[in-house]
């Protein structure tokens, strides 16, 4: 293998010069020539070798710059979940289940992106572009000024979007997407990563905003390589049940904005109609206290929202008793009852349990427990709790409570829409106080004896 030349550079113009001198040919500066150490040693086409690249601009950590510029679409659930609008040359990847309506929410929100002055493309991979016309039409999206195309040559489309400079620019979906350099079929790994590293870098050298749209897998992720998800800035996932009317798009992760943020959208005949609030919405079909029912007051991002968690507890006919869970961490259920039966002395050996968020929500925070807990005794005492009543909270294995942040919004939620007591761990911190009658308990055994007499 032969041994990488030398290479000399001048310390005061930076030429480059293949062996040394005593005088700078190009700025005339005497002995300023001194020879470079690689980069890298080992073979040139296994490592970055002798060749030095171009230096970077460095700045500081107190650069003031202004925070990047946004464009609302006017729906405020939307530009909520991306933070408080779009951000120029972002690149922002939806996935949700089939049919749970991302197409139609990404076209209402181009339609309204394009009104609001910005041009925009909408290239779609899996419908003819007279399918996506009928959807226009019948959510009343015809005559926005949005150009249309269909498409699933990468490189067609990439050189489509150079001659017309767009500002946003909607693919459906990346995994429909083939680059001709990458020899694979369309939705395999290296196509989708490919694609996604193409779009992402037009992206940011161009200026142009780009929304992705991802296929999901059956446990609910989005298909192809994860990477795709570290390339983009931000992830949003559009989730709901097919038998609910109502659609929840979730943040996964922004550059740009708070992660774990919600928009919540009811499914209607004209499209996705947005819900502002969405607390008094999922506890709108709430009748009469019953047991195995208790509100949880959450928040999800920085929006705090009240739900009902539903439980019922029936005796098992089955060796293995059942643990139906829809809407919560099963994990987190299973760690619950552990809890109650081991610190608390109240068995759940021989009884089927189902447990349900109402509305089609998921409920994935820790302070969730004590409302989890409270819905499973009321609906084995068979015990109605307080209809005027909130309860959040985390318990420990230990059985003690812990403390959660952010309790004076989710009170003050929850007065808002007519709750007048609340029970909390002991060391919850309230500042100024809400109107609320908030009771502070410290373990879960406390809560049991309380509430239901026993413990």
């Amino acid at each position: 293998m032969a041994k990488a030349s030398p290479q000399f550079t001048c310390t005061e113009c930076g030429a480059a010069h293949k062996k040394w001198a005593g005088k700078c040919d190009a700025c005339g500066a005497w002995n300023s020539i001194v020879e470079e150490a690689p980069l890298s040693t080992g073979p040139a086409s296994k490592t970055l070798g002798a060749a030095k690249g171009r230096r970077i601009e460095l700045s500081t950590l107190a650069a003031d710059e202004a925070p990047p510029p946004r464009t609302r679409s006017g729906m405020i659930e939307f530009d909520r979940v991306l933070g408080g609008g779009l951000v120029p040359a972002s690149a922002i990847l939806v996935g949700g289940d089939p049919g749970i309506g991302k197409s139609t929410l990404l076209l209402q929100a181009v339609a309204n992106f394009a009104r609001s002055g910005l041009k925009c493309l909408y290239i779609s991979g899996e419908e003819a572009s007279a399918q996506v016309r009928m959807r226009a039409g019948r959510l009343g999206l015809s005559e926005a000024p949005v150009q249309l195309g269909a498409e699933t040559n990468l490189r067609n489309i990439l050189t489509t979007l150079e001659a017309e400079r767009p500002d946003l620019v909607v693919i459906d979906s990346i995994q429909t997407m083939w680059a001709d350099m990458v020899e694979a079929a369309p939705g395999s790994v290296s196509q989708v990563r490919a694609a996604a590293h193409e779009l992402v870098t037009f992206a940011k050298t161009r200026g142009v905003s780009v929304i992705l749209v991802g296929h999901v897998t059956k446990e609910g992720q989005i298909a192809g390589p994860r990477v795709v998800e570290h390339m983009v800035d931000t992830v949003l996932y559009f989730e709901g049940e097919r038998g609910h009317q109502f659609r929840i798009l979730r943040a996964v992760k922004n550059r740009f904005g708070p992660a774990s943020e919600i928009g919540v959208f009811e499914m209607t005949g004209a499209g996705l109609a947005e819900v502002a609030n969405p607390s008094a919405l999922f506890l709108s079909e709430r009748g009469q206290a019953a047991p195995g029912s208790a509100v949880f007051a959450g928040i999800e991002g920085t929006r705090p929202v009240l739900t009902e968690i539903q439980a019922l507890v029936a005796p098992s006919s089955l060796a293995s008793p059942r643990r139906t869970v829809v809407g919560l961490d099963s994990g987190r259920v299973s760690t619950i009852l552990a809890v109650l039966e081991s610190r608390c002395g109240i068995p759940f050996t021989g009884l089927d349990v189902f447990l349900n968020v109402a509305g089609g929500m998921k409920v994935l925070e820790p302070a969730a427990d004590l409302a989890l807990a409270a819905a499973l005794l009321s609906a084995r005492e068979d015990v109605a709790l307080p209809p005027d009543l909130v309860i959040f909270g985390e318990i420990s294995l230990s059985a003690a409570l812990r403390p959660v942040g952010q309790a004076e919004n989710r009170l003050k939620e929850a007065e808002k829409l007519g709750f007048s007591q609340a029970i909390a761990p002991q060391g919850t911190k309230v500042e100024g106080g809400a109107g609320m009658r908030l009771r502070k308990l410290p373990d879960l055994v406390t809560f049991v004896g309380d509430m239901f007499g026993a413990g």
